[in-house]
């Protein structure tokens, strides 16, 4: 079934909680979410709201307490799930981790066998050509994120998770980024996106969500 061409998934009866007994705290309280292929949501919430647990947790990075995963609207156990979530979804961390050498080499541990011309083309997507020889653990945060959405586009997964990718970019990089973001939407690609940044993600936008007191609000367009 996980085979299918994608066209949505959805996670319900999300629950979360830290801790135990009267240190526990419930950070997700049986909420829902549905992404559907090719859209753009914006997720917002105010500092220490569970944004960033919310991200992990659909991930596959965080166990949830509770939660029922349904790809293409039909339910798939736990074992299918978190296959499809493995092979299809991407997560990509505010601060991406880079591997030691270059940017170029970075690219490659995306894909499965080297091949020069897509590494090239993702360089040439990326606005990275005259950084391929640079330490990437050298580039500055902004570059980080391009390089990390580089190693997406040749991933080519079905949905894409980022946690704040605007927070350490100028004015001029998060105008290139929300470009590189559309292309994804182009490709059929699926974003969900945690940021404050309302203002440079509007014209890729399908719609937002706000996180508020563990549930998922959504924000009626104007």
């Amino acid at each position: 079934m996980v085979d299918k061409p994608f066209n949505s998934l959805e996670f319900s009866h999300i629950k979360k909680s830290f801790g135990r007994g009267r240190q526990n705290k419930r950070i997700l309280k049986d909420t829902h979410i549905h992404l559907k292929q090719g859209e753009c949501t914006l997720l917002s919430g105010k500092n220490g709201s569970g944004k960033s647990t919310l991200m992990r947790t659909l991930a596959g990075l965080i166990k949830a307490d509770s939660i029922a995963i349904s790809f293409n609207e039909q339910l798939l156990d736990n074992k299918k799930a978190y296959s499809f979530i493995r092979q299809h979804v991407m997560y990509l961390y505010q601060e991406p981790y880079m591997f030691d050498g270059s940017v170029r080499r970075n690219l490659g541990y995306a894909l499965v066998r080297k091949n020069t011309d897509k590494i090239k083309q993702a360089l040439k997507w990326a606005d990275l050509e005259h950084r391929e020889d640079t330490e990437a653990k050298c580039l500055s945060g902004g570059e980080k994120q391009r390089l990390a959405l580089a190693q997406a586009w040749l991933k080519q997964p079905s949905v894409l998770l980022l946690d704040e990718p605007t927070a350490n970019m100028d004015k001029h990089a998060k105008i290139r980024t929300g470009k590189l973001f559309a292309e994804f939407k182009q490709r059929g690609t699926t974003l969900l996106i945690a940021s404050h940044d309302l203002d440079h993600l509007l014209q890729v936008m399908d719609r937002r969500l706000i996180l508020e007191n563990g549930k998922l609000l959504e924000v009626e367009k104007e």
